[in-house]
């Protein structure tokens, strides 16, 4: 069995993850299902998310639609604590290096873009899709390997802009001392579905549903505000299959 929890992980996340899954399990455990008592956080996620004796897990829009749908089943949708967001829904931020005279996304076409993967729904299809009705297809395109590192690359100058996912963003500007040298340039509309909560096609996604639902509902304020996290709603499986892929 295995369960994993990295999307958002860092350390300052660490104990209100730990504590968000200690809490799922012991609902889960009290309904009758197994589940390891340990999160697996560092393996690689594709291979968590494939894993036939996966209990629980978050994946990302895009690879759910590419790669997973059909190979596993929903569990829900985590609502943030997002500005302007429909309940389970998310949007990308446009960073780019705060005195950077450039004040419109069509300024920056032939910029150098980091990405932090090409499966990556907030930081390369909906940065993609949402730039290409304005002809702008960006230079360099440059993988950072993740969504802190594409922010870092761009306060460092080795790229001019970057998207971020809008939780991570706001864990960004928290921590990390390199969010006073970025500035928002522009966002993408707040209608994709946010990162799904997942489980393999052997368990019965309403029970673990339900423990996930109460875990939320009985963690901690301040580990809720941590996490940016509201709660848990659904979000069919078409709303997150109708988004295109970049060309």
């Amino acid at each position: 069995m295995i369960a994993s929890l990295s999307m958002y992980a860092r350390p300052e996340t660490a104990t209100a993850i730990d504590n968000l899954w200690a809490l799922t399990l012991e609902n889960m455990v009290a309904a009758g299902v197994d589940a390891p008592v340990v999160l697996t956080q560092d393996t690689d996620p594709m291979s968590v998310w494939t894993d036939p004796t996966l209990v629980l897990s978050q994946t990302c829009g895009m690879p759910y639609r590419k790669f997973l749908h059909g190979k596993v089943q929903l569990i829900g949708t985590p609502h943030f604590d997002l500005q302007g967001c429909p309940a389970g829904h998310y949007f990308s931020v446009f960073v780019v290096r705060k005195e950077d005279p450039r004040k419109s996304l069509a300024e920056f076409d032939s910029a150098r873009f980091a990405f932090n993967e090409e499966n990556s729904q907030s930081g390369f299809a909906a940065p993609l899709n949402h730039a290409a009705p304005l002809g702008v297809t960006f230079g360099d395109h440059i993988q950072s390997g993740g969504h802190t590192k594409s922010a870092e690359m761009v306060a460092n100058n080795t790229v001019d802009i970057a998207s971020l996912d809008a939780v991570t963003w706001e864990l960004i500007k928290r921590y990390d001392g390199f969010a006073s040298d970025l500035r928002v340039l522009e966002r993408t509309n707040p209608t994709t579905p946010a990162l799904p909560f997942i489980t393999s096609l052997a368990n019965d996604p309403a029970v673990i549903r339900d423990a996930l639902t109460a875990a939320m509902k009985t963690l901690p304020d301040e580990q809720k505000q941590t996490l940016c996290l509201l709660g848990l709603t659904q979000i069919p499986a078409a709303d997150y299959l109708c988004i295109p892929n970049p060309a």
